[in-house]
């Protein structure tokens, strides 16, 4: 079994920007959503395209299973996408021995910039970065997953 453990922050300045490779563009769309459970199709740049199911709330672990899927098939599941499209640039920003990975939202979550880490397990404790903004670990209003479902910032639909 795959899991996933991240911390989330949001992102408050540009200094993560001297250190980050090219950017990402990446089209997202949750095909089926529930309460602690997900299916999304997710398609990098046009090229290339992945299926991923997770299981689990917003909390720091969760079991993720992914498998790359025909562009052609994600471009259909697009189609049938539960919410929202999510349209953002995914920038990686090495710290060994992590990787930080930094979401530029656009559309209607424009503004929004998230940085999120994967760490080996729950005690880990990456380097803060001064351009980290608040954590949002375990908070579900940013999870992908919810900000398809609203279409809008988190702090503007409050």
């Amino acid at each position: 079994m795959a899991k996933e453990i991240e911390r989330k922050f949001l992102v408050d300045g540009d200094g993560w920007k001297d250190g980050a490779e090219k950017g990402v563009r990446l089209t997202q769309a949750y095909l089926m959503s529930g309460p602690q459970r997900s299916l999304r199709v997710r398609i990098f740049d046009g090229g290339r395209a992945r299926l991923t199911m997770k299981f689990g709330g917003a909390a720091l672990s969760r079991d993720e299973y992914e498998y790359d899927i025909p562009l052609a098939d994600a471009l259909e599941l697009v189609g049938h996408a539960v919410g929202s499209v999510i349209d953002k640039t995914r920038y990686r920003l090495a710290d060994a021995p992590y990787v930080w990975e930094i979401d530029v939202y656009h559309g209607d979550l424009s503004g929004l910039v998230v940085a999120e880490v994967e760490l080996p397990d729950e005690a880990a404790t990456p380097r803060l970065h001064d351009w980290l903004g608040r954590e949002v670990t375990g908070d579900p209003r940013y999870l992908n997953q919810t900000l398809s479902e609203t279409g809008r910032h988190p702090e503007e639909a409050d």
